[in-house]
């Protein structure tokens, strides 16, 4: 997992192409304009998420993980926690989905990052992650998820 503020995003254009096609959407694009939805970059290699909603408590959520996309998680407005950890031998409390490319494992999370404006956290098939988690209180976000293929 990768966390850093969107300024630092040339330092991981070594990732690939499909890194700088991500960062330069995430930096051109005013989200202010986009209203929540799928929004293609690079066909099925490269799409992004704008989503909207109010931040949960923790209690009641279980961490995720993906195999064939790579997420960018970018906040555009708002605040919220992720916990995450590593996927090493832990169990899916829910069997991975083929169509919906996501597993959950009930485990807790072993770290918390807060993101905040023009922060993104980078997460890949061996890492767990639990986003939208409310940091002091409630607030109201706006995030993109950019879904990279890792075909």
């Amino acid at each position: 997992m990768i966390l850093d503020t969107l300024n630092n995003a040339h330092l991981y254009h070594g990732l690939g192409p499909r890194f700088v096609k991500a960062f330069e959407y995430l930096a051109t694009t005013d989200f202010n304009t986009l209203e929540k939805g799928r929004y293609e970059i690079d066909g099925a290699n490269i799409f992004a998420i704008v989503n909207e909603y109010d931040t949960v408590d923790a209690s009641g959520e279980q961490m995720e993980a993906h195999r064939k996309h790579i997420d960018v998680q970018y906040l555009v407005k708002g605040e919220e926690l992720i916990g995450h950890d590593f996927l090493q031998q832990q169990v899916p409390s829910k069997a991975y989905s083929e169509e919906e490319d996501y597993m959950l494992f009930a485990e807790k999370p072993a770290f918390f990052t807060k993101l905040m404006p023009h922060y993104f956290a980078i997460f890949f098939p061996t890492d767990l992650h639990m986003p939208n988690l409310t940091a002091e209180k409630t607030t109201a976000v706006k995030k993109v998820v950019i879904k990279i293929s890792v075909q």
